[in-house]
């Protein structure tokens, strides 16, 4: 049962309803996260800012969907790994891959260090290593690359803490945790 409500479009404020007629226009659908992102509509927006600016950069959707699924299962977030499946098959990821990625790689070289990186900085709160850092290097991935991970894990980490506090309700098909062994 969610712990925090969701805002929907009936009780919804013309400011709130404007952000939803945009997100749904854009997405289709209005996710319940966000609907629990518009108790602050200024919450939503700057949300929804960095979002806009951050998919613009230089990572490919699979990458950005490959670290949004390793940190989902990571931070134990159910909500944010089942919308992060839903739509890393959309983005072309296959099942092995989405696996892959939960469990902190990946089937392609390249992405499997972007994603060991940002799991690195979700565990280290940011204190990664020089030894990290160049390993990221070394896949291939240039400065703008690295900051780029590094935004997107903040904004992971920002949408985990949303759907654990909340306790949203899920509104893509349900994936399961994987509980440590």
């Amino acid at each position: 049962m969610a712990r925090i409500n969701a805002v929907t479009h009936e009780t919804a404020s013309a400011e709130q309803k404007a952000l939803f007629d945009a997100i749904q226009s854009q997405l289709g659908i209005v996710p319940n996260f966000l609907k629990v992102f518009a108790n602050s509509p200024e919450a939503l927006k700057a949300f929804l800012g960095l979002h806009g600016i951050a998919n613009g950069g230089s990572l490919d959707p699979q990458t950005r969907e490959r670290i949004a699924l390793a940190l989902a299962q990571q931070n134990a977030c159910e909500y944010c790994l089942s919308a992060h499946t839903a739509i890393g098959r959309k983005a072309g990821l296959t099942g092995a891959e989405i696996e892959a990625n939960r469990a902190g790689t990946s089937q392609d070289a390249k992405a499997a260090a972007a994603v060991k990186f940002a799991r690195a900085i979700n565990d280290h709160t940011g204190d990664v290593t020089s030894a990290e850092l160049d390993d990221v290097r070394s896949a291939g991935y240039s400065e703008a690359d690295i900051v780029e991970i590094i935004t997107h894990v903040g904004m992971n980490i920002l949408t985990n803490l949303i759907g654990r506090a909340s306790r949203v309700e899920i509104d893509f098909p349900k994936v399961d945790l994987k509980l440590p062994v």
